[in-house]
C-alpha cells in the first residue's frame, strides 16, 4: 500500500520592506531558486515579509509554528529580528537558520540557542579581516561609527577586540539610527579625532549616510564598511563617492575573481549564474548568498533527518536540528561549513575576503 508522505514546510521571514529591504529582497529572490524537492520529498517555502520590524518577525515565526506546522524557520534578515525570534524557535523546538550576522544569535550556546543556526560570518571574523588590513596599510589611529542597535553594538565590541589585538588606537566611537537621513554631527566629531581610517558598521543603503557626511566634512582618510553593505543598492545610492572603500565580504561577491584553487569558487559561480539569469548582471549580493547557503545546509541535513522521522513531526524537527549540528565539510557560496554542538555557524577564515570598490564594482584584494 502507498504511504502518504507529509511535505516538508520551510517558514521564511525576511525584510523585503523597511530599512533592511536591500537585504531581504535578494534573500526572497534566492528562496525562489532553491530546490522544491530534496531526497524525493516535496518542499514548500512559505515566505513572509517582516518589514524590518522585530515585532512582525516574531509574529511571522509564531504563525509558522502554530498555523503552518513548519519543520524549520529561515530568517530573519537582520540581527535584532533574529535575536527576538530565538524564543519562538526554542519554545516550539523547531530548528531556525538565521540570515543575520550578530554572533549573539548563536553564542553563547544554551538550551534555547541549541535550536538556532546561522549562515552569515560572525562579526569577529570580519573585524579581524579589517584590523589586519588596516595594519597592513600602515594605519594606526582608527575611528568607529555604527548603528545604534544590536548590529552596531555587536560590531563595536568585536572591532574593539580586533583593534586591541592588532595594536590599533581607537580614537572615536559614534552612533546613528538606520532611519537617519543625516550624520553631520557625528562626522564632525569623527573628523576632529584625526583618524587614519574610519569603520562604518551599518547595513544596506543607510550605510551611505555617514559616508556622505564624512566626505562632505572633508575626511581624506580610508573608509571601511562591513559586509553589511555588499549589495548593488548600496553601490547605486553611494555612486562615485564610494570609490576606494574597503570591506570584508563573503567570497560569493567576487566569485569570478577568486583563484581556481578556491573551494568556494565553483559553488559561488553556479549560484551567481542562476541569480543573474533571473535578476540581471551584477545583481548578486552577500544577502542572497546567505539564503542560498541556508538552502545548501538543508539539502545536506534533510536526507539525514528523513532516515529518523517523518516530516511534520516533533521527531523530525529534532532530527533535523541534530543533522544541521552534524554538518561537515559542506561548501556554500560563503564558505565551508563545519558545525558542532558549540559552533552553530561553522565557518573558518575561508569565509572572508577583502574587497575594494572601484568604479562602482567589487574588486577582489588578494
Amino acid at each position: 500500500m502507498h504511504v502518504a508522505h507529509a511535505d516538508i514546510n520551510v517558514g521564511v521571514t525576511v525584510s523585503t520592506t523597511g530599512p533592511a529591504a536591500s537585504l531581504g529582497i535578494p534573500e526572497k529572490n534566492t528562496i525562489a531558486l532553491l530546490p522544491t524537492t530534496i531526497a524525493g520529498q516535496k518542499i514548500n517555502y512559505i515566505v513572509l515579509d517582516d518589514a524590518s520590524d522585530t515585532t512582525q518577525a516574531v509574529k511571522n515565526a509564531r504563525r509558522f509554528v502554530t498555523e503552518n506546522n513548519v519543520d524549520v524557520i529561515v530568517g530573519s534578515s537582520v540581527s535584532p529580528n533574529s535575536i527576538s525570534m530565538i524564543e519562538v524557535a526554542a519554545e516550539a523546538q523547531t530548528p531556525m537558520i538565521s540570515l543575520a550576522a550578530a554572533a549573539r544569535i548563536v553564542e553563547p550556546m544554551d538550551a534555547k540557542k541549541k535550536w538556532v543556526f546561522k549562515t552569515p560570518q560572525n562579526d569577529i571574523m570580519m573585524s579581524l579581516a579589517i584590523a589586519r588590513d588596516m595594519v597592513a596599510r600602515g594605519y594606526q589611529r582608527v575611528a568607529f561609527i555604527g548603528y545604534a542597535n544590536a548590529y552596531g553594538e555587536g560590531w563595536y565590541e568585536e572591532f574593539k577586540k580586533a583593534a586591541g589585538l592588532k595594536k590599533l588606537e581607537l580614537v572615536a566611537n559614534e552612533r546613528f539610527a538606520p532611519t537617519d537621513t543625516s550624520a553631520t554631527a557625528q562626522a564632525l566629531k569623527l573628523v576632529a579625532a584625526k583618524p587614519d581610517a574610519i569603520l562604518i558598521a551599518a547595513s544596506g543603503t543607510p550605510a551611505v549616510v555617514p559616508q556622505r557626511a564624512l566626505k562632505e566634512r572633508g575626511f581624506k582618510g580610508q573608509i571601511y564598511q562591513t559586509h553589511g553593505v555588499a549589495n548593488a543598492d548600496y553601490l547605486r545610492v553611494g555612486g562615485k563617492m564610494l570609490d576606494g572603500t574597503l570591506l570584508p565580504a563573503g567570497p560569493v561577491l567576487v566569485a569570478a575573481q577568486l583563484p581556481a584553487t578556491n573551494p568556494i569558487r565553483k559553488v559561488a559561480l553556479d549560484y551567481t549564474a542562476r541569480y543573474e539569469a533571473a535578476h540581471g548582471k551584477d545583481s548578486v549580493s552577500l544577502f542572497g548568498g546567505y539564503a542560498w547557503d541556508a538552502g545548501v545546509l538543508l539539502q545536506s541535513a534533510i536526507p539525514v533527518a528523513m532516515k529518523r522521522a517523518k516530516p511534520g513531526t516533533p521527531e523530525f524537527r529534532a532530527a533535523l536540528r541534530d543533522a544541521l549540528e552534524a554538518t561537515r565539510e559542506v561548501t556554500g557560496v560563503h564558505g565551508v561549513y563545519n558545525m558542532s554542538a558549540s559552533d552553530h555557524l561553522g565557518l573558518d577564515q575561508r569565509a572572508s575576503v577583502m574587497v575594494k570598490i572601484v568604479d562602482g564594482a567589487w574588486q577582489y584584494q588578494p
